[in-house]
């Protein structure tokens, strides 16, 4: 694969990890069941590792030294640490509604960082 082809595969994976994300935390602030669903435990796993592998295939193109790179994957093992307790961790839906907005503030900086190649994201 190219190297378009895959940032696009990264893109489009990006809107779907996020799209599921949301979609989750909200059933988790809410107590939905539809969160127990075995779709809804696979899917975003799958989206993610998609995600994960295309993000490691283009580092591996442009060079994994970029500052901008580092930021993206320290942001990212936020994203996930905050994203856990958004759905599963946090012990009342006030705690997993916050963990929420957090982890898409998060999330938008990730974008940020990818669009203006550069740590301070949004912010250049």
């Amino acid at each position: 694969m190219n190297y378009l082809a895959i940032k696009h595969l990264h893109m489009t994976a990006a809107v779907l990890s996020i799209l599921f994300f949301v979609i989750r935390a909200y059933w988790s602030v809410t107590g939905s069941s539809l969160l127990q669903h075995r779709l809804v435990k696979t899917l975003p796993h799958v989206v993610d590792t998609v995600l994960l592998l295309a993000g490691i295939a283009l580092a591996a193109m442009i060079g994994a030294n970029q500052p901008w790179i580092l930021a993206k994957i320290v942001a990212l093992i936020a994203y996930i640490g905050v994203g856990t307790i958004a759905i599963k961790r946090g012990k009342t839906p006030k705690t997993r509604a916050i963990a929420a907005l957090v982890a898409i503030l998060i999330f938008a900086y990730i974008v940020g960082v990818a669009i203006n190649k550069h740590p301070l994201s949004w912010f250049v």
